[in-house]
């Protein structure tokens, strides 16, 4: 994946070294504004606990749902199950673009399930993976329509995966080793 293709904004962001939560503060608003999204929140796990939390959610504004918590929760036993887009995360998949919630395949989306949990119409599930384990989900999603996922959204969240997924495994396993002390 080439840098070319990411607007100036996120390659500055994404640029350098910087924190790990220096570059997902800044990000997740500039990628809402990139690729004009409501809401878009940064899920991060421990494979090895299974344990996550939302740490960042940028919001267009107040009428969409804060998802973000600090504290670190296991995940319920049955998520698999009742959500095939984070199962297919679990399974290291490449990200799933859903354009609408309610027509999409059932194989693919629990419509149920999104309609309760998030409540959104359209949705980036963008799989955060390294050495074959799911460290994280980045959700870029759209509240009251379909949306069709572009060439260059599609080619931006393969970019931003690229090179947020190491710095989701440094965030996790700094926070598992604060939790330890």
């Amino acid at each position: 994946m080439t840098d070319q293709i990411l607007p100036q904004v996120l390659e500055q962001i994404l640029s350098g070294s910087k924190t790990a939560d220096a570059v997902f503060s800044a990000l997740l608003p500039a990628l809402g504004e990139v690729l004009n999204c409501d809401r878009v929140f940064l899920y991060l796990r421990n494979p090895e606990t299974q344990r996550g939390r939302v740490p960042y959610c940028w919001r267009r504004n107040s009428n969409y749902p804060d998802v973000s918590g600090a504290e670190w929760k296991k995940e319920p036993e049955s998520l698999g199950e009742e959500d095939p887009l984070f199962a297919a995360a679990l399974r290291t998949k490449p990200s799933i673009f859903v354009e609408d919630v309610e027509t999409a395949n059932p194989e693919v989306v629990n419509k149920d399930f999104e309609a309760k949990v998030f409540g959104h119409r359209a949705l980036i599930h963008a799989h955060l993976c390294s050495d074959g384990l799911l460290w994280g989900v980045l959700q870029p999603c759209i509240f009251d329509r379909p949306r069709v996922w572009t060439d260059f959204d599609r080619q931006v969240i393969a970019a931003v995966t690229e090179k947020i997924s190491p710095l989701a495994v440094a965030f996790v396993t700094a926070s598992a080793s604060k939790d330890q002390r």
